[in-house]
């Protein structure tokens, strides 16, 4: 049994060094309370109100239901849903989103076809219908809502910006 593994009364070095700069670390935020200075205070992301209080939920952004098609912001963004999808059951074995979208009814319904891309697996093998990995919509395209943004937002496109740098 000698030599076989560490007594508790003989931990390892690594465990002392831990210990020993938990220590450090509680010495120190003790000494900083005690010089008067004051800790640095999180800035709330819940609003005015206590926590564990109930708030009412703000209202809903309407979505905006024009069906105009809008141009992207940038190269590889999903584009907008530019309807209303609420009510439409997005579950793993029902997609309502297919029932336009999908290449075999896209002539009836009048809806874009879903890109190519959407029928690819993670090796660019083409698949006959839409891959696992793209088949929840909402992870990447998400409806236009009338909703004011929560911080200020000063992006300009890369052709409004002309030769800047």
């Amino acid at each position: 049994m000698c030599g076989q593994g560490r007594s508790r009364l003989n931990p390892p070095a690594s465990t002392f060094r831990a210990g020993l700069a938990a220590a450090c670390l509680v010495l120190f935020a003790g000494a900083l309370s005690a010089a008067g200075e004051a800790p640095q205070i999180v800035p709330r992301l819940t609003g005015e109100a206590a926590p564990m209080s109930e708030v009412k939920a703000p209202p809903l952004a309407r979505p905006i239901v024009d069906d105009v098609k809008r141009m992207r912001n940038y190269p590889e963004q999903p584009p907008v849903i530019p309807h209303s999808i609420e009510g439409y059951q997005l579950t793993l074995n029902t997609n309502r989103c297919l029932s336009c979208h999908k290449r075999e009814f896209t002539e009836g319904s009048g809806a874009p076809m879903i890109s190519i891309t959407h029928f690819m697996d993670r090796d660019g093998q083409v698949l006959s219908d839409v891959t696992p990995r793209r088949y929840f919509c909402t992870q990447c395209h998400v409806p236009q809502t009338d909703a004011s943004p929560l911080v200020p937002n000063l992006f300009q496109d890369a052709s409004k910006l002309g030769g800047q740098r």
